[in-house]
This record gives C-alpha cells, sequence and structure tokens, in this order.
C-alpha cells in the first residue's frame, strides 16, 4: 500500500523494512532516540533498515547511525557490496560540530566558524 500526504513523498509500506510508524519516530527522534528504538529492532531487520534509509536522501545521516549498530555480515548479508561500504562509512565518520546545510545549499556550522575573522 502506498501512502501520501499533500506536498509529501510517496512512501511505499512494502519497501521500508519497520512499520511506517517506527520510521516516523525515527525520522523525528533525536540521537538517544534513535539508539533505543534501533536497540529493540532485530540484527537482520536493522540492517535492512539501515540500507534502507541510507538509500534516501533525506535519513541518510540516520542510515549511518543505524548501520553503526549492525554487524558488518549482517549489513553484507541484506545489501551485497554496499552492505559492506556502508558498514565501513559508518565506522569511519569524523567527529565534527553539528552541520545544516541552509536553503540555498551552503554548510551551516552549529558550533562556529573555524577560519580567521576580518575586523
Amino acid at each position: 500500500m502506498v501512502q501520501t500526504k499533500p506536498g509529501s513523498q510517496t512512501i511505499d509500506e512494502t519497501d521500508c523494512p519497520v512499520p511506517l510508524a517506527t520510521l516516523g519516530a525515527l525520522y523525528r527522534g533525536d540521537a538517544e532516540t534513535i539508539d533505543t528504538i534501533v536497540a529493540g529492532i532485530p540484527d537482520r531487520t536493522r540492517a535492512r533498515l539501515a540500507a534502507y534509509l541510507y538509500g534516501k536522501s533525506h535519513t541518510h545521516e540516520i542510515g549511518l547511525r543505524v548501520a553503526a549498530t549492525c554487524a558488518e555480515t549482517d549489513l553484507v548479508q541484506v545489501a551485497g557490496v554496499a552492505g559492506a561500504v556502508l558498514y565501513a562509512q559508518s565506522r569511519s565518520r569524523p567527529s565534527r560540530p553539528a552541520e545544516r546545510i541552509s536553503p540555498a545549499g551552503r554548510r551551516i556550522s552549529l558550533a562556529g566558524s573555524t577560519g580567521s575573522r576580518h575586523a
């Protein structure tokens, strides 16, 4: 079944490995909420969820966070070579201040500028 809302993207329930309510909670949740939800998902389903989220631009970062909780073998079993890449990327993410993309497409650092200031 396909669910749509005016002005939103189409969500195909058959592609998502978890109920849409769980997906919505992950999308709206902070890091602690995501970790709590993911802890209750079986390993193989969690790997499928990581691949599903990673493959969508608006949930890419959540996919990496979920993948970081998965074993490499599970990710490879559900996504093949892409699963191995996802595993590696989820563990090699540099720790840096949070960033957001502005509507104009420019990166906005939430930690302040590291460059020199001109007076």
